[in-house]
């Protein structure tokens, strides 16, 4: 049969992953008419077990019946020969006188032998009290003590008919040596039952045989005894009559009870030793049940020939040795002193267990219950959440000391480290992806796949919830700034520091260096857990690393992206409401704010990784152009025919351009700068006639595809000739348009 298939939940985790349902869908038809087809057969071996057990009991009935029949008719026969035979009761009644007064010469003489053989019993049990290992007088003392007791229940037996009930103490009394000889023997036949093992490895299989025939002369008897105790209950009257004439035992014994009691006491002693040894080193378990193998493989090999073929003791053996197998390890998953490491030996254990049991002759099919109640899943379950519980109070332990870090920021400094390249990074990324290492290897300690995957699916949720938990953080604190609710900027340039630290620390987990054999925290991490998933699970490990890669280059420039955003509302917040209002022309702003950008450049440029300095001037010449064309918006914002508003433009571009041309890397020089010139289709929009505006807008939204109506309404209404038929005409165009969606440009985010 199949293994049994995963989850949908897991095989169905991707939107690409929907191609895969037609061949799903054919698989899982195919296996359920596998089941199918199984379950039918089991059901018709079942049907058919079922009615021969109700035809054998069919057949047991009947037969009863006619026992019960020809036992009527030997009643009748007797009672009619009565009639038949003249003076019948005259030799009935001289019979009966013969065959009691022999009865009662033979209990004369057992009485007065009685405490003879009762000694010499005794110093046959004193002899192999003296020879435990070999004990020569079992079999005789059994033979002798059997008949010791027939003596003893015969005449308690006479004694209760009779009408001399005074007398039962006085023979109680007598028989009592005999309570305590019958003790003494069964210590020696509990000892040789314990220790069977031993004596088969030992090689002495007399003492066994002697065993086995006491225990199955037991068991006959008691199957006589328990035969006309049956009889008793269905037929008083007839089975009374010839109870006088049965001899033998009249109580059950059970010694074969006794026998089995034995082996499991001596299997439940072996566990109750190893149970220490298991708890204290939870990988020696392999180890430490070695004696259970061996021996059921003693049992194998040397009992079988020894014992009655009826008993079948390999499997007498085996049952019993299972169920306290099954004992032993359900009770250590529950038992409080049990640890984690305790219950992954035990959810590896069956399937070596099973193994070496085939070995022995035990079909899995044959042993129940099933050595753990197939708690496999659970188990698995249970030790992978207490893995993810370590991992998340791990995680919530490291973030809220960043936490700390980060509202102490101003009181201890930036609060930041710098790695070996002097770039500012926190303190607590190596500790975190240290500790992912760590739960990896416990994972893969378990050596069960299952366990490793389901404990890094969880590590790509906490690694994209901890970025998603760190934004939240900064970005809250970020906004406090922007609505200027901190007095005196107060820990604002350690906010700017902490920005770039975060943006490092996204760079430092995906930055591989090939060339030195360096590989990022993330590559590192993949490097970790490959070799404990399987190669269908690393395709999807792949896709989500791939994913979280982009992650961190997302947050990245989200850092960066705050950052631009802080130095316009902070560091602009005074002079960006002024441009294009009549003040604008007084100022020089646009030079104000190209020196602050050029000096934040020039002081984070060093503690900034590498990679992300082009990409920190880009984001601050966006952010600027961005807002300078947001100003458009601005309260008093008016572009009259009659001012030099152009000219104004043209200085401020300029200004730009002055310090973006002569920036080192001539490729990032190039790609700001012609940002800029979309200033110039701005003042196009401004300078245009009425009737061309319509033409310029084309144009502009031509190139711009994401050109917000909006913001050319906010155009054309700072204009000082503005209509009402200048909007409508360039809407009216807007709707003739075809346009044809592209990347997205920087014109999207100007509204």
């Amino acid at each position: 049969m199949d293994a049994p298939p995963v989850k949908l939940s897991e095989l169905l985790r991707h939107p690409d992953d929907l191609d895969k349902i037609p061949a799903l869908k054919l698989e899982f038809t195919r296996k359920k008419a596998a089941v199918d087809s199984q379950l039918r057969g089991g059901l018709r071996d079942q049907l058919e077990t079922t009615q021969a057990g109700m035809n054998g009991i069919t057949d047991g009935q009947k037969t009863l019946q006619a026992i019960r029949d020809e036992m009527m008719k030997i009643d009748t026969l007797c009672s009619e020969s009565q009639n038949m035979i003249k003076d019948f009761a005259s030799i009935n009644l001289v019979s009966q006188a013969h065959r009691n007064f022999g009865a009662v010469e033979t209990m004369v003489e057992n009485l007065q032998t009685f405490n003879d053989r009762l000694n010499r019993v005794e110093n046959m049990l004193r002899e192999d009290e003296e020879d435990k290992e070999n004990m020569p007088n079992l079999l005789r003392a059994h033979y002798e003590l059997t008949q010791l007791r027939n003596i003893r229940d015969d005449a308690m037996e006479q004694i209760q008919r009779s009408e001399e009930q005074s007398l039962q103490s006085t023979l109680e009394d007598y028989f009592s040596r005999l309570d305590e000889a019958i003790d003494w023997f069964d210590e020696h036949v509990g000892l040789v039952a314990l220790n069977m093992i031993n004596l088969l490895i030992a090689d002495n299989n007399s003492l066994v045989v002697r065993l086995a025939i006491i225990v199955e002369a037991e068991e006959k008897s008691d199957q006589r005894v328990e035969a006309l105790q049956e009889a008793l209950k269905d037929h008083k009257e007839m089975a009374t009559r010839f109870q006088s004439i049965t001899d033998g035992a009249k109580k059950v014994r059970g010694y074969k009870e006794k026998f089995l009691k034995a082996i499991a006491v001596n299997c439940e002693g072996q566990f109750a030793e190893v149970r220490e040894e298991f708890l204290a080193d939870p990988t020696k378990l392999d180890k430490i049940m070695k004696w259970y193998f061996n021996d059921l493989n003693a049992v194998k090999q040397g009992m079988v020939p020894l014992m009655p073929k009826k008993w079948k003791i390999l499997k007498t053996f085996g049952d019993i040795y299972h169920q306290l197998m099954h004992d032993f390890l359900t009770g250590m998953i529950d038992d409080p002193e049990s640890s984690s490491a305790n219950t992954l030996e035990i959810i590896n254990w069956p399937e070596k267990y099973y193994k070496k049991m085939r070995k022995l002759g035990f079909a899995e099919s044959e042993l129940k219950p099933h050595i753990i109640d197939n708690r496999e899943q659970e188990l698995v379950k249970d030790f992978r959440q207490l893995i993810i519980k370590f991992l998340d109070e791990w995680i919530e332990r490291i973030f809220a000391q960043e936490r700390r870090d980060f509202a102490d920021r101003n009181v201890e400094g930036s609060n930041l480290d710098t790695d070996e390249y002097g770039y500012f990074r926190t303190k607590n990324l190596v500790d975190m992806w240290r500790m992912l290492r760590e739960q990896v290897d416990a994972a893969g300690n378990s050596q069960r796949t299952d366990v490793a995957e389901g404990v890094i699916d969880a590590m790509f949720l906490r690694l994209r919830g901890r970025q998603q938990s760190f934004q939240k953080m900064l970005e809250e604190e970020a906004a406090r700034y922007e609505a200027d609710k901190v007095p005196e900027l107060e820990g604002f340039q350690a906010l700017q520091d902490w920005l770039i630290a975060t943006a490092n620390d996204q760079m430092a987990c995906i930055d591989d260096n090939e060339d030195e054999s360096r590989f990022a925290y993330l590559s590192s991490f993949k490097q970790k857990f490959e070799p404990v998933v399987t190669p269908q699970y690393m395709e999807r490990a792949e896709n989500e690393t791939s994913l979280l890669r982009e992650s961190y280059i997302d947050f990245s420039t989200w850092c960066l992206s705050k950052f631009a955003k802080l130095v316009i509302a902070v560091d602009f917040g005074s002079v960006m409401p002024t441009f294009f209002t009549p003040k604008w022309y007084e100022t020089t702003a646009m030079k104000q704010m190209i020196i602050t950008i050029e000096e934040y450049v020039g002081d984070y440029q060093q503690v900034l990784h590498h990679s992300l300095v082009d990409v920190f001037i880009q984001i601050l010449a966006d952010e600027l152009l961005v807002q300078y064309l947001s100003s458009v918006r601005n309260k008093g914002a008016k572009f009259r025919r009659t001012d030099p508003f152009r000219d104004k433009i043209f200085n401020d571009v300029s200004t730009a351009f002055e310090y973006f041309r002569n920036l080192p890397n001539p490729d990032l020089s190039s790609d700001i700068t012609q940002s800029w010139r979309v200033t110039q289709k701005f003042e196009d929009l401004l300078t245009a006639g009425k009737d061309e505006v319509p033409d310029v807008f084309q144009q502009f939204k031509a190139e711009y595809w994401d050109l917000q109506i909006t913001w050319v309404e906010a155009v054309l209404r700072s204009r000082d000739d503005f209509e009402r038929g200048m909007l409508n005409a360039v809407k009216a165009r807007a709707a003739q348009m075809d346009v044809v969606r592209g990347p997205e440009t920087f014109m999207g985010r100007v509204k």
